[in-house]
């Protein structure tokens, strides 16, 4: 029996593949992530999903390593994790009534067997129109900083997010519908209960 490690300490993507019925240890990369703007959002999604997971790969060889990078994207322009509060409040009123891309590259891979798959989901989020105190309200209830956009789907999306074109899991850190189909590649499967 093979056995998956996730190159992550992301409670989202934690919680994602336990729900979904998976086993597996996480270990956390130690890479920072890249944030360079010469690269598109798809280009510095799977970079730095890359770097992650060959990271957690190279101390477990024999293991089935999953990584994965998620960044927002507003008109082409690459938004990431807001350094404080006030840089979360002005990353929040940019995405005001707009919409926006969200995109999760995952890296899997098994050093030991030379073998890797990487592919990458993108969804649309249209957030509603949000109020000065709407905003306020949202941020005093959730931790932004370490959430791409400053914020998340899950929880108290519904606050202020009107709709979302695509994977909800993409959105929360790991497009589960794929990532379960390449999983299932390297013989990685859910528990059956």
């Amino acid at each position: 029996m093979r056995s998956l490690v996730l190159a992550s300490c992301s409670p989202r993507r934690v919680a994602l593949l336990s729900e979904a019925g998976f086993e597996f240890e996480s270990v956390p990369p130690h890479v920072a992530e890249k944030f360079d703007v010469d690269l598109t959002l798809r280009e510095l999604t799977v970079w730095n999903a890359i770097r992650k997971g060959i990271s957690v790969a190279q101390a477990h060889p024999d293991k089935i390593v999953l990584a994965a990078d998620t960044l927002v994207a507003l008109d082409d322009q690459i938004i990431g994790k807001p350094a404080d509060l006030e840089q979360a409040a002005q990353i929040l009123r940019r995405l005001n009534g707009r919409t926006h891309e969200v995109c999760s590259a995952v890296f899997i891979c098994h050093f030991a067997a030379a073998r890797s798959a990487t592919f990458h989901e993108v969804s649309g989020v249209r957030f509603r129109r949000l109020s000065s105190a709407t905003i306020e309200n949202y941020l005093a209830k959730v931790n932004p900083l370490d959430k791409a956009g400053a914020y998340a789907a899950q929880g108290r999306g519904a606050e202020i997010i009107a709709k979302i074109d695509g994977s909800y899991t993409n959105v929360v850190g790991l497009p589960m519908e794929k990532t379960l189909a390449v999983l299932a590649q390297f013989g990685i499967h859910p528990k059956v209960s």
